[in-house]
């Protein structure tokens, strides 16, 4: 670990001190978790196994204090944990198919992200194999171990030429405009797209020149090797108007040496991640038939590898596969799913026999399997961060690996996670967590923070927040629930806010609140909601519908579906609808928290990036100029050097924590009751 530097400390210390922040933060017991502890935290991610499963290369993420950003490393130790050990800097690293090199992504010449290679001998030799203008992706060695495979944006600068004429000598003149001309031109945390497209790419891997193996109109998304080395799998939708088809894709077929590509699904529909079998006689994917609901789960499906054959693995599941990874004997397939808060590994036979194969109140990701059934992967529960973990798959326990974070935890006391199913509306059943402070006594009442989750499709789940937990060291209660809409929990789950968000998802996030303060450990007068992104959007739409919360902080929010739809990175959002808002606003209008900032009495908070592409700080102004129209106590911060969200950037992180508990400690009471409609 780094140790904190006294300026750093400080610099925490000021954010909670009146002057630096909107009010004073009392200093926390020695054995409590605090936001200073956070320049020491760091991350582990992307294990791999080498080829003779004696070691794991893994990438560990630390944060550089003088810098303000976070920095990776690769690292590499037995598979048993022993010798841990620094081994380059950069990331993503994967063996060659007979583990004498590496390959991974660091910074070179002559500048930006290229793609190295490494010796894993007692010399040790790096090299640079390329020296690209775009970072590269997704690096694959062929079969052989001779080549490397990526992706990698190919730009497609457009020129309008018109007749100007010429500039006088000396002349400084406006630089031209920026030409848009696609449906989707930027997306959040890249900017404007600048007209590219993403390619696959081969290059030798002693290096040489790179070879760009796909082209057209269309991106090339993905990328796996054939057993044979001769061809490349990916994900497009390679067809006429392709920019204006909503959730659809289909997987194919690139020839290395021709460039002839082969399309390998035709379905009306998404198909995605292909993963070819040992034998190279079949592909696994994930897919599901088009439709028009908001959430579908995906089934894994297995063809054979001409594109015939095709066939449901898990139709019965209704749960979406990720990080699949074929049984070292060819019998079916190991993936990785979301269920009820927890994530875990599951087999797939390939006569459809479906098995969970691990168990527990864990966060698993699987990133790699063995010949000889080891996998390696990253585990979280609610009082352990992520960590490396390995285990043989036909007993699965898994074993930690590091410990990473041990020594910043040593000698602190951690919040409790206790799970609560509760009812709401329609009969719903919905799943979530209570958080109790360090040393809770239920005699007592504590102040509680309803916590939202965005997406509005996405699950929160059982696994360390370093986030909570500063929030309970300081005598919170913390709420977090999956209300409907949310993953995790099926395909009807996940699609019952279908033009209805926020609505229903609001019912189930008010009865949350009552089932914990029926516990009686409740103040009742601080009561405290706060989201980002899907949960600015319900934050936003609580406090127009109810005024039991002394406060209330709107982050990243959407407010005005009407602007919104057509400003957000992506035209997807109009397909959430069921009309166009020109040809009838009328659903647009009802859905917006904005059309309901009159009931407003809550001081409310918002916080956004300034560079937000996803929930544009339009947004937020508009929310904001509404409150302060109203004389509703709110305050707008813009965060610097954020795009969508507000804690990327690690002093940033600090601020959201202190901020928040600062502007809720202003207020210690709900506002006067008054009329609020229900209308939703």
């Amino acid at each position: 670990m780094r140790s904190t530097s006294l300026a750093l400390l400080a610099f925490a210390a000021a954010l909670s001190t009146p002057g630096a922040s909107l009010h004073s933060q009392p200093a926390a017991p020695r054995d409590r978790l605090t936001v200073a502890d956070y320049f020491n935290w760091e991350d582990v991610a992307n294990p791999a196994l080498s080829p003779d499963g004696k070691q794991v290369l893994y990438t560990r993420t630390w944060i550089d204090q003088i810098n303000d950003r976070r920095e990776s490393s690769v690292w590499i130790m037995n598979v048993d944990g022993t010798k841990n050990r620094f081994l380059v800097k950069g990331s993503d690293a994967s063996w060659s198919p007979d583990g004498s090199r590496i390959a991974y992504i660091a910074a070179g010449e002559p500048g930006g992200q290229q793609v190295w290679v490494r010796y894993m001998d007692a010399e040790g030799a790096t090299t640079q194999v390329t020296r690209l203008t775009e970072t590269p992706s997704d690096l694959a060695w062929s079969p052989d171990g001779k080549s490397i495979a990526f992706g990698m944006l190919v730009r497609q600068n457009e020129e309008w030429r018109v007749a100007m004429p010429a500039a006088p000598r000396g002349a400084k003149w406006t630089e031209p405009p920026r030409i848009v001309t696609k449906v989707r031109y930027r997306a959040d945390r890249q900017g404007f797209l600048e007209n590219g497209l993403r390619q696959l790419f081969v290059i030798p891997a002693d290096g040489g020149t790179p070879r760009q193996v796909t082209s057209g109109e269309w991106p090339a998304n993905g990328n796996a090797w054939t057993p044979d080395g001769k061809a490349l799998l990916f994900t497009s939708n390679r067809v006429q108007d392709a920019e204006y088809s909503w959730r659809q894709s289909d997987i194919y077929k690139v020839d290395v040496a021709s460039g002839a590509i082969t399309q390998l699904t035709k379905r009306n529909g998404p198909d995605n991640n292909p993963v070819p079998s040992p034998d190279g006689r079949s592909i696994a994917y994930t897919g599901y038939d088009s439709t028009d609901a908001t959430w579908k789960d995906a089934a894994l499906y297995v063809m054979d590898a001409n594109g015939g054959n095709p066939r449901a693995l898990t139709a019965s599941l209704d749960r979406t596969p990720t990080a699949m990874f074929w049984s070292p004997d060819g019998t079916g397939v190991y993936f990785v799913a979301e269920n009820e808060g927890a994530r875990h590994l599951y087999h797939a036979s390939l006569d459809g026999k479906v098995k969970q194969v691990t168990t527990g109140a864990q966060v698993l990701t699987v990133t790699d399997i063995g010949k000889s059934f080891l996998a390696v992967g990253t585990l979280s529960t609610a009082t352990r961060p992520t960590d490396i973990v390995a285990f043989d798959v036909r007993t699965p326990t898994p074993r930690t690996l590091t410990d990473v974070n041990g020594d910043v935890l040593a000698g602190k006391q951690l919040a409790t996670t206790e799970e609560v199913w509760y009812r709401s509306v329609d009969g719903y059943r919905i799943q979530g967590w209570i958080v109790k402070p360090p040393g809770f006594d239920p005699s007592k009442k504590y102040p509680l923070m309803l916590e939202i989750h965005g997406g509005p499709h996405s699950m929160y789940n059982v696994g360390f927040s370093f986030a909570r937990q500063d929030h309970a060291a300081n005598g919170f209660v913390m709420l977090y629930t999956n209300p409907r809409g949310s993953t995790g929990y099926g395909s009807a789950f996940g699609n019952a806010i279908k033009n209805a968000y926020p609505g229903k998802d609001y019912d189930d996030l008010m009865a949350g609140v009552d089932t914990v303060i029926g516990r009686g450990y409740i103040d009742t007068n601080r009561l405290y909601v706060f989201g980002c992104s899907g949960g600015g959007v319900l934050t936003s739409w609580i406090v127009g519908h109810t005024n039991r919360f002394a406060a209330a902080s709107a982050n990243c929010p959407v407010t005005n579906w009407l602007s919104f739809v057509g400003t957000t990175d992506g035209s997807s959002w109009y397909n959430n609808f069921a009309k166009y808002p020109w040809d009838d606003p009328s659903e647009h209008l009802r859905r917006s928290p904005l059309m309901y900032v009159g009931n407003v009495r809550t001081p409310t908070m918002l916080m956004t990036g300034v560079n937000d592409l996803r929930t544009p700080m339009g947004q937020t102004e508009e929310y904001y100029e509404a409150l302060k129209v109203l004389k509703v106590p709110t305050a707008m911060l813009r965060f610097n050097n954020e795009w969508h969200g507000t804690s990327s950037t690690p002093s940033n992180f600090l601020r959201t924590q202190l901020y928040l508990r600062s502007w809720f400690d202003k207020y210690q009471r709900p506002p006067a009751a008054t009329k609020v409609t229900q209308e939703q």
